[in-house]
This record gives C-alpha cells, structure tokens and sequence, in this order.
C-alpha cells in the first residue's frame, strides 16, 4: 500500500456538522416498515443469524 496523505480539508460526514449527521443517523431503518423488522420482533431468530455470521467468520479465519 502506499502512503498517500489525505488533503487537508475532511470530506464525506467528517465535512458535515454534528446537527446534519444526526438528522441523518436519526433516520436509520426508517424506510423498514415494523411489520419487515423481523429480528426486532424475534429475538431467537436474530440471535440463530448472529451465530450463524460468528461460526462462518470462524471458519475463514481457520483456512
């Protein structure tokens, strides 16, 4: 990898101030209607998708 220095003035959300950021944090799964959030509404599946994603990770990392 080279080392390129990044431009002195940010860019992206580091150029945003903190007000615009969490106007836009703040809108985060709203385009999801409630009744789609299935792992909000089933904690058991969610948490069997969540140790599906850690034995697959496991799994890489080994081979």
């Amino acid at each position: 990898m080279t080392d390129v220095k990044s431009p002195g003035r940010p860019r992206g959300f580091a150029a945003m101030s903190l007000e615009l950021r969490r106007q836009i944090a703040a809108k985060g799964g709203a385009s999801v209607a409630p009744e789609r959030r299935t792992f909000s509404k089933d904690s058991d599946l969610a948490r069997a998708a969540g140790q599906k994603g850690g034995r697959s990770r496991g799994e890489k990392r080994k081979g």
